[in-house]
């Protein structure tokens, strides 16, 4: 497989894979992309991609696939279109935040027709994304890694193997139930800077500088110093997809997760607050109107 001639297809052209799309067409890769709406082939074509009109198109001549899904519906539709197109002898990325046994699902049923699927989602978020910064956690057949992992490293700053198939997923799990503590150990954090009086844009600069800090204290804090929570580079409503995984996962092992589920009742109050469509930098608004500190200028924002 060379990374430099063969094309990538790519399933699913959102925040994520369209980002992901832009970097591999610019460091010389040929992007074959598809996704269910077609505005979002808007993009691709300035990037320099080529539209297709399947999933088994955007496949047709791609030396990998790389699949950037929201649902185990759509992963399910692209393995029928794959299927029914008769492709063979092809290596698939699945990069989305998925339940395991549903990505084992499809890899059994691409395996009949000697496709191989890896489990590989990505740690980072969509401004990451636009930069390359992201982490590429990766399972399954290591010769199929093998032969993936140059693609991996023109859109990611790392690539890590992980074994056996599901392992990528299972780290996705535990790194995902850091952020959501994170982001709303973040925000509980500026909300009592601002209260006190503090400057957010200091509680910024001073955070990160400190032991305090941390790599999602770093992306989002700052937005929530401006209350600036578009565009969102991962909706809260999509994040809650995320959560249910992680904490259905842990659950099934046995394992107690009171600060991760603590949380959980911060993202749905923002849901309920309107915020479902805004960045989850926005539980900052939730947990500011709780303390008082929400006056009508800055809630004006959330949107904005």
């Amino acid at each position: 497989m060379n990374a430099r001639n063969d094309a990538v297809g790519i399933i699913g052209l959102g925040i994520m894979g369209s980002a992901i799309a832009r970097n591999l067409v610019s460091r010389g890769v040929m992007v074959r992309g598809y996704d269910i709406d077609p505005e979002r082939f808007v993009l691709l074509r300035a990037d320099g991609g080529k539209v297709c009109k399947s999933a088994a198109d955007a496949a047709e001549g791609a030396a990998l696939l790389l699949t950037s899904l929201p649902s185990a519906a759509a992963l399910d539709a692209t393995v029928e279109s794959l299927l029914s197109a008769g492709r063979r002898d092809l290596v698939i990325a699945e990069l989305s935040t998925l339940p395991i046994p549903v990505k084992e699902q499809a890899r059994d049923r691409l395996a009949g027709a000697a496709i191989t699927l890896l489990d590989c989602p990505l740690s980072g978020t969509g401004a990451q994304a636009q930069t390359g910064d992201l982490a590429v956690y990766a399972s399954g057949p290591r010769a199929a890694y093998e032969a993936a992992e140059p693609f991996f490293l023109r859109f990611a700053r790392a690539s890590h193997y992980l074994g056996a198939f599901g392992n990528g997923s299972k780290m996705k799990f535990v790194a995902n139930l850091l952020v959501a503590i994170h982001n709303v150990a973040s925000a509980e954090a500026m909300v009592l800077g601002m209260k006190a009086g503090l400057d957010p844009a200091m509680i910024v600069k001073v955070i990160a500088s400190g032991a305090g800090n941390s790599r999602v204290f770093e992306l989002r804090a700052p937005l929530m110093a401006e209350a600036a929570y578009q565009p969102a580079t991962m909706k809260i409503d999509i994040w809650q997809k995320d959560m249910a995984i992680i904490g259905d996962f842990a659950r099934q092992l046995g394992v107690a997760t009171p600060t991760f589920t603590a949380t959980e009742a911060v993202y749905r109050s923002a849901q309920k607050s309107g915020f479902g469509s805004d960045d989850t930098a926005a539980v900052c608004a939730v947990i500011e109107a709780g303390a008082g500190l929400l006056p009508n200028a800055r809630a004006s924002r959330h949107n904005g």
